[in-house]
């Protein structure tokens, strides 16, 4: 990637031009967007689509290419928004018959001065797998594998339009972008941490340790497994409901008890811990507590504090001083796998 284009990247991530961001992080929705540069991708789209709306970004060129297959589109309640050149957005918006005010990802920096200065609003380059409240795009050959997909982990794919809490990204979602990729994402590819969270209300993450930190009580050389929170994704159930928050916390912990009994990377490990501010909630699913030294306990403190601050909350989510939780393996079984 060079200089212009990672440049043009962040710029839309920061939200010029009211660049979209995203909606709820912690609601279920996914902005569908089906990119269509053809007659044949526009009808592939529309037959694997009925039923479910979707926002398409449609070239301009379809207006005169195929009229007929931009008014179905519309008529069926899908969104359209733009792709490629915007010459020609007027004959697109009479044949559809609304609105086109979104425009995907441009390429290059001018391309995106010139949506701009057209009063078009630029689409962020959505990849990835789903995530609450995400935009994502999906190709018209690839619709019925993953709105299967999608809707067994739990989640709704809708138009853009109808995405909770829609909203322009910020200098700051970029800031947060960076610091999950140079920090979050960095730590999990150094510890071997397994991502548990595919699921829409999954938080739980697992790193298999080849030993036991202080303060638990077993040989230092004891495998374990230590539990990590997807730190997004429970803040944005906690802006929806502490107790929605709550319950998916607890489907999570049987999450990581299938992956004890499934993953090769755990089968050796005598317990399960987290150093966590979430102990209130671990005690309550039958946790030990443990204190940690003074200096350690400032130390996390610090680190939480400071994760909060990147994902946009203040509040606590259970306790000030952090603690470490613990149970035994066979014990975490009992209870979760």
């Amino acid at each position: 990637m060079n200089a212009r284009t990672f440049m043009m990247r962040a710029a839309l991530r920061a939200g010029v031009g009211g660049a979209w961001h995203g909606g709820q992080p912690g609601a279920p929705q996914v902005a569908l967007l089906v990119p269509v540069g053809t007659p044949a991708q526009l009808r592939a789209a529309l037959t694997a689509l009925a039923g479910t709306p979707a926002t398409l970004l449609v070239a301009p060129a379809l207006a005169r290419l195929d009229p007929e297959g931009v008014r179905a589109a519309a008529q069926a309640g899908h969104e359209l928004a733009g792709q490629g050149d915007p010459a020609g957005l007027t004959l697109l918006e009479a044949t559809a018959g609304q609105p086109v005010t979104d425009w995907g990802a441009p390429d290059s920096l001018p391309a995106l001065r010139r949506l701009l200065a057209g009063g078009l609003r630029p689409l962020p380059r959505p990849a990835g797998p789903p995530e609450p409240g995400a935009l994502r795009a999906v190709t018209p050959g690839e619709l019925g594998g993953t709105l299967t997909a999608w809707r067994a982990l739990g989640y709704r794919p809708v138009p853009l339009r109808d995405l909770p809490g829609a909203r322009a990204g910020t200098p700051r979602d970029l800031l947060t972008d960076l610091y999950v990729r140079v920090v979050e994402d960095r730590y999990a590819r150094s510890q071997g941490v397994i991502d548990l969270a595919q699921r829409a209300d999954g938080v739980m993450r697992v790193a298999p340790l080849g030993h036991a930190p202080a303060p638990l009580p077993l040989p230092p050389g004891t495998p374990t497994a230590e539990l990590h929170l997807h730190s997004q994704r429970v803040v944005g159930l906690a802006s929806r409901s502490l107790l929605g928050a709550y319950r998916a916390y607890q489907r999570s912990l049987k999450d990581v008890g299938a992956a004890l009994r499934e993953r090769p990377e755990l089968a050796s490990a005598q317990a399960v811990f987290a150093v966590t501010l979430f102990h209130g909630p671990l005690e309550q699913a039958g946790f030990t507590l443990l204190d940690l030294p003074p200096a350690q306990a400032r130390w996390y403190g610090l680190g939480f504090r400071l994760l909060r601050a990147a994902y946009g909350t203040t509040r606590t989510p259970s306790e000030g001083t952090p603690k470490m939780a613990w149970l035994p393996r066979e014990e975490f079984l009992r209870r979760y796998g």
